[in-house]
């Protein structure tokens, strides 16, 4: 398993060399957040699809 650091090095490497500091950021923050979804998904924290559509139903 790979480090934080060692992810986000790996992250950065793959992109253009003429990467802005806010691609950079927004990326490291995309990926922190896929993580965490799948970290949550795994320990069951979810929510069913028609419970959701109910959320967000107009009213």
């Amino acid at each position: 398993m790979s480090t934080t650091k060692e992810e986000a090095i790996r992250l950065i490497s793959r992109l253009p060399e003429e990467v802005t500091w806010e691609d950079i950021m927004y990326r490291l923050y995309v990926k922190s957040k896929i993580e965490e979804g799948i970290k949550g998904a795994e320990e069951g924290r979810t929510v069913a699809h028609d419970e959701v559509k109910e959320l967000f139903a107009p009213e």
